[in-house]
């Protein structure tokens, strides 16, 4: 019998974030067409390379909210000179 989702989602939200990633990363190249396996292949790479940077502390994740900010101020700024 197939798992319901519910299921699914608490088993999900188990993994780690690399492991979640790759799920997010093979569920969409489930709903595109498969002659765009190069690009999934290099979304996926450049995926986990970034997942593996967060994880060694290399980076430091940016909130969305702050990252839209910075592009909102940087876009207002050019717009005037």
């Amino acid at each position: 019998m197939p798992l319901s989702l519910a299921e699914i989602e608490r088993q999900v939200s188990q993994l780690t974030l690399e492991e979640r990633t790759r799920l997010i990363s093979f569920l969409i190249a489930t709903l595109e067409p498969s002659d765009e396996a190069d690009i999934e292949a290099a979304w996926e790479a450049e995926v986990s390379a970034r997942s593996k940077e967060i994880q060694e502390g290399s980076v430091a994740p940016v909130p969305a909210d702050d990252a839209l900010a910075r592009v909102r101020r940087s876009l207002l700024s050019s717009s005037y000179r």
